[in-house]
């Protein structure tokens, strides 16, 4: 059962704009960083619970990710923290996006982690076909290790990728932010 009451985006836009609600972006600073809705508390859900929200007794709190998923799977541990009555944007910052509302982009921020893992594994996984295809057959080697590696991160919680990625130079401005 969901504790969390939806919100559509109009409806939490005006709550934001009436001062009588508070937004809480679950999200990673990596990606609240990149792009965010104006006056959104970040709460990282991998800190959630170490992290002081500022709540007001007298505001809505409504949180947010940037689909909805993240959110609704961790809806009781979300709801544990208010004491009234808590939402949740229906839709996240894509439907709050597509609702027309506006949002903070900083483009010289790097890509969302996991993003960056995708584009790379995907990579790693074309190129190693392509090479086996037209180069010899040894490079599907290549495909099979990057698919043992994801496995490996989903089964475990620990992306090696990941870990690379975010010392890379270009990710570096993200930590400063």
């Amino acid at each position: 059962m969901n504790p969390l009451v939806n919100l559509q985006p109009q409806d939490v836009a005006a709550r934001l704009k009436a001062g009588k609600a508070v937004l809480v972006d679950i999200r990673e600073p990596d990606e609240y960083a990149r792009e965010h809705i104006d006056g959104a508390v970040l709460a990282p859900l991998s800190i959630f619970d170490n992290t002081n929200l500022k709540l007001e007794a007298d505001k809505d709190t409504i949180f947010m990710c940037r689909s909805g998923n993240r959110t609704n799977g961790a809806c009781a541990r979300l709801d544990a923290r208010v004491s009234g009555m808590a939402y949740v944007l229906e839709g996240g910052l894509e439907g709050w996006k597509k609702s027309g509302l506006p949002v903070t982009v900083d483009t010289k921020q790097p890509l969302e982690l996991m993003r960056q893992v995708q584009m790379a594994a995907g990579g790693l996984i074309l190129t190693g076909a392509a090479l086996g295809t037209f180069v010899h057959p040894s490079f599907y080697g290549l495909c099979a290790f990057v698919g043992a590696g994801l496995f490996l991160a989903g089964a475990t919680g620990f992306c090696g990728m990941a870990r690379l990625l975010a010392v890379m130079p270009w990710n570096r401005a993200m930590k400063k932010a």
